[in-house]
Formats: structure tokens, C-alpha cells, sequence
């Protein structure tokens, strides 16, 4: 297919076991019905459904981890719907209906091979846990701050990776999101994000240029979502380099069902495609195993798979990192940043007892919240980049059916993204990262530059992109400008530029894109349309106010700027 496209180490990261989770006492729900079976119609009781337990904390965005402790007991199904063994089927099981609804759905979904067995097992025990009411706290009596964390600018400087290792990688892009929340309709990946380049022509170019100087069997995954997975298609039938098949290269992302907030059944929209959802990121070990393609990997002899976001071009194959996590005794490593005041609503790394684990804001209590964005206590934040031992992870799931039992994320949104009067919905995910935990001491984090952290998650990182205080490597990475000193410029447009067709209004396109290279910070407030001009140059912090919105569009004149040059407007 074509498209553009150590054992040496003096210090070790602790990592370890699972943590514990704080469970909240269930309000009173109905009592169970008798299974019904599956293939007949359900008899709606006469009574209303018990009032739904207080939700877990939300968030309006997707959180990178949740933790939790120990593994649940495999979930309790239906008549003719993946039932467990009885040893393995839960004493209680609440909202016994809505349960058999969900259940029946995914076997459906099973059929058509939109969902994998393993991770059906995996979202019926997080809605067993969503039901009970359990949250996932992490209090700060219970955490220390990660500290020892081996540094990337400490390992020796390798260049004689050979050819062998390279040829036992796999590089992995997560490919499923879409961008909505950036106006986008099509796979993020395929937004323009330099010069005129997708990220996906950039991701296509650094593999193929590792197959050329390293190793033609280097093997490449997009994990795709139902959502990406046609427009990811096209653009590798339609480039110019061959990056593999697409057999090959696609890992289709399992969906899972939106769950009515009111009543715990599955959502019902006219349009079906809104009632569904990908399960997190942390679905890649579950769509791996489901799929075969985990075993598949390591029958032809790979053995170490280096996973990263596909909006993260920073994020590319260290040879460093390479080198010393082959040498060394670790299963699974993830890269680490150091936080800065702009990181500190995020989440953060921290050991509990002697592993590491990763708390989020929504894992985070109120009376914790001054700890939690202390980001000179608690430094480091995870970059969703992870290294992990095939055989290692093979031998994981195998021993959890299919599955790593990774702590259960709650997502409070409407059925339709686009529609705040549709009906509440929770939407249950995991995420990747919180798998540090399972892999006990075989388990580390390493500290790396922002060099390797250059995601585009917002309008505003993405102007910062696309100017001139970041750079396009001759690996074909994005980094910042040496200039910068590896602190990225503080942007902030304000709310009527948070999609990218309102950024390119500010920007032409990419004509009148600003010099950001020596600006520290720039704001943009007021409600009147605003345009740059081609040759604008900020330097330092620059604020801006294009007043209400009574007027015509204001421009600023090209020229050089610092300091409030509101009244610059033209």
C-alpha cells in the first residue's frame, strides 16, 4: 500500500501493583429479575427504575487514566449472550434489565464483528462498577510524589542500534479520533498541520524512512476507530510510500455502547451511529488480543512495540530508548514530562506503595485539589508514549481473558455531541497509560525533553504548530525551535477561535500565520472577528482586545509587536 507520506541504566523507576479504589455504598435498586431469555421481548416493569446511584466523577473531556484496585469477577450475562462460568459470575448484579439490554446489544455487535469477546468482558465489568457506584479516588494521603525517575538526557548516546532490533518493532499511532471538538469531521490525523502536511503524511514519512535506513521489517499499526477507519483507507490508497498492507497496518478499535444517564439502558438515537463509542484508547490490548493480531506478532518474532499518539509528532522511534529498554529488565515504560503551570489541571504521576500509578482530575478529591496542581510536588505528567514487551503483554491478557483490567474512566456527554438538549449519557472508557500498574516491577517511567511531546489538541496548539517556534526535523518530526529552549509559547484565542475554521479566518489559511518563535505568551479576547496580516511578529507577551462584536473585523497590520497593541487594530 502506498501513501506520502538498560540493564545499563543507574537508576530504575519503582512501579508495581494495583492500587485500591473507593467504592461508594449503592443507593437501594430494584431487586433482580429472573434471566429472561434472550431472544424474548423484555416485559418492562410496572414500577419506575430506582433512582441511578450518584455519578462518578466526570469530566467533559477524555481523561488520560483512572486507577484502580485488583480485578472484579468476570460479569454476569444473560441467557444465549457470552455467559461465565458460574464460579465467575458476580453475587449481585443491579439493574438486572438494563444489564441484559447491554449485554444482548454486544453480542449483536459481536456478530457483526464490530466488538471483540474480550472486550465485552472488559465494559460489562465497568458497568457493573458504574451501577455500584464506584469512583476511583485517589486521595493525596495515599500518594507520595514519583521521584528517581531515570532521565533521557543521561543514557549514553548509542548510535549502533542494530538492524535486528529494528526489525523486531512494531510502531503503533493511535488513529481514532476525529477532532470534533475542533470542528473537524474527518480522522484528526488528516488535518493539515505544517507546511502544508497532514499528520499522517508526516507519521507515513517516518516510517518509511526507518525501513530504509534501519530495517524493511520494521512493522507498522494504525489503530483505527469505526469512526476513522474509511477516510485512514483512502489516504494510504492514495499517497505514494508503502508502509505495508492494510491487513497489515489496520487495528480496528472495538465500540461500546453510550449508557443513558437516567436509566442505565443503552442509548436510542434516530441516528445509530450517535449510540455508540470507542472504549478509551486503553481498548488497544483488548483489540489486539480480540483480533489476533497480538499472537500474530509475536509468532513472527517481534518483541518490542512502542505505541504513541498520532496528534504527537514529537513522538517518534528514540534509538536511545530503543537500546535501553531492550537491555533492560522492564515489560513496560512510559515516557514522562516534567510539568510546568500550564500542565497542572492534568494529570500526574505518583507512587503508591512501591508502584507507580497515574492520577487524573477526575480521580482527584476536592479537598486534594491544591496537591494535585502542585506541579512542583507532583512533576511529572505521562505522554501517552509507552514501550512495552510483546511476550510480556501476550502472556497478561492470556491470563485475563483477552484483557488488561485497567481502571474504569466516566464520561458525562449528551448522545449527540452537537445537540447539549439531547438526552445524558455516560460513556465508559480506559486508557492505556494506567496500565504501568499491572506490570508490578517490571513496570518504569523515564523523563524526557517536550521535545517528544508536541501534541495538537487545540486551536491553540495548533497555531503554535504551525508557526515558526516549531520545526520540521529531517526525521520528519515536529519539535520546537532551539530558540525556544524547550518551553513552547503560550497561546491563548479565546472561545470564538476554538474551531480550526475560525483559526484559518484569523490566519488566511496559512498566509498571515504569526512568528511566534520569540513570544512567551499571546492572548486574543473580545467578540469582534479578528485578522493577522502576512508578516506579524510577536515578541514576548502580546495581548490583544478586539472589543464587541458592533463593528466590522478588525486586522492588525503587519509589523512587530510586544506588550497591548489593541489600539494597533485597524
Amino acid at each position: 500500500m502506498g501513501c506520502t507520506s538498560s540493564k545499563d541504566a543507574k537508576e530504575r523507576a519503582p512501579a508495581g501493583k494495583k492500587t485500591e479504589q473507593v467504592k461508594t455504598a449503592p443507593p437501594k435498586a430494584p431487586a433482580p429479575e429472573p434471566a429472561k431469555d434472550a431472544k424474548t421481548p423484555e416485559k418492562k416493569p410496572d414500577a419506575p427504575p430506582a433512582a441511578p446511584p450518584a455519578a462518578p466523577a466526570a469530566t467533559e473531556e477524555k481523561v488520560e487514566s483512572k486507577e484502580k484496585a485488583g480485578e472484579e469477577p468476570a460479569a454476569e450475562q444473560p441467557a444465549g449472550a457470552l455467559a461465565a462460568p458460574e464460579d465467575e459470575q458476580p453475587k449481585i448484579s443491579g439493574r438486572p434489565d438494563a444489564r441484559q439490554k447491554l449485554s444482548l446489544l454486544l453480542e449483536m455487535a459481536r456478530l457483526r464483528g464490530d466488538v471483540t469477546d474480550p472486550c465485552i468482558r472488559a465494559f460489562m465489568e465497568n458497568f457493573d462498577k458504574l451501577v455500584a457506584g464506584e469512583t476511583g479516588k485517589i486521595s493525596e494521603a495515599d500518594i507520595t510524589p514519583a521521584t528517581g525517575l531515570p532521565l533521557l538526557s543521561d543514557l549514553p548516546d548509542d548510535s549502533t542500534v542494530s538492524p535486528q532490533i529494528y526489525g523486531k518493532t512494531v510502531v503503533v499511532k493511535l488513529n481514532g479520533g476525529l477532532g470534533t471538538g475542533m470542528g473537524l469531521s474527518k480522522a484528526k490525523s488528516l488535518l493539515e498541520v505544517k507546511q502544508g502536511q497532514k499528520f499522517l503524511d508526516l507519521i507515513v514519512k517516518q516510517v518509511e524512512q526507518m525501513k530504509n535506513t534501519q530495517s524493511k521489517n520494521l512493522s507498522f499499526i494504525l489503530m483505527n476507530s469505526f469512526s476513522t477507519e474509511r477516510d485512514t483507507k483512502e489516504f494510504l490508497e492514495n499517497c505514494g510510500v508503502d508502509v505495508g498492507s492494510w491487513e497489515d497496518v489496520n487495528l480496528v478499535q472495538n465500540k461500546v455502547p453510550k449508557i443513558m444517564q437516567d436509566t442505565f439502558e443503552p442509548a436510542r438515537h434516530s441516528n445509530p451511529e450517535l449510540n455508540w463509542c470507542p472504549p478509551g484508547h486503553g481498548d488497544i490490548f483488548a483489540a489486539l488480543h480480540g483480533t489476533q493480531k497480538l499472537e500474530q506478532l509475536v509468532n513472527k518474532g517481534k518483541e518490542i512495540m512502542f505505541i504513541s499518539n498520532s496528534d504527537n509528532l514529537g513522538a517518534t522511534m528514540d534509538p536511545k530508548i530503543l537500546k535501553w529498554f531492550e537491555d533492560s529488565d522492564y515489560d513496560f515504560l512510559m515516557e514522562v514530562c516534567e510539568r510546568t503551570e500550564a500542565d497542572k489541571k492534568g494529570g500526574h504521576l505518583a507512587q503508591k506503595g512501591d508502584s507507580l500509578v497515574l492520577r487524573e482530575a477526575a480521580q482527584c478529591a476536592d479537598e486534594d485539589a491544591d496537591d494535585f496542581q502542585d506541579v512542583q510536588k507532583h512533576k511529572y505528567f505521562n505522554t501517552n508514549n509507552l514501550w512495552i514487551r510483546l511476550t510480556a503483554l501476550l502472556r497478561k491478557t492470556t491470563e485475563n481473558k483477552g484483557k488488561l483490567t485497567l481502571p474504569m474512566i466516566v464520561n458525562q456527554k449528551t448522545v449527540d455531541p452537537t445537540d447539549k438538549n439531547s438526552d445524558k449519557v455516560f460513556q465508559l472508557e480506559t486508557a492505556m497509560g494506567a496500565a504501568i500498574e499491572i506490570f508490578g516491577s517490571k513496570s518504569a517511567a523515564i523523563v524526557v525533553g517536550r521535545d517528544r511531546f508536541a501534541p495538537v489538541k487545540t486551536c491553540n496548539d495548533l497555531l503554535a504548530v504551525r508557526s515558526d517556534a516549531f520545526v520540521v526535523t529531517d526525521t520528519h518530526s515536529i519539535t520546537l525551535a532551539p530558540e525556544r529552549n524547550g518551553v513552547p509559547p503560550t497561546v491563548s484565542l479565546g472561545d470564538q477561535y476554538k474551531m480550526v475554521p475560525a483559526l484559518e479566518e484569523l490566519t488566511s489559511g496559512y498566509d498571515a500565520v504569526p512568528s511566534l518563535v520569540g513570544c512567551d505568551k499571546l492572548t486574543v479576547t473580545g467578540a469582534a472577528p479578528l485578522k493577522f496580516s502576512a508578516g506579524t511578529v510577536f515578541k514576548e507577551t502580546v495581548a490583544i482586545d478586539t472589543g464587541d462584536n458592533s463593528g466590522e473585523p478588525k486586522t492588525l497590520p503587519a509589523g512587530e509587536y510586544t506588550g497591548d497593541v489593541s489600539d494597533k487594530l485597524e
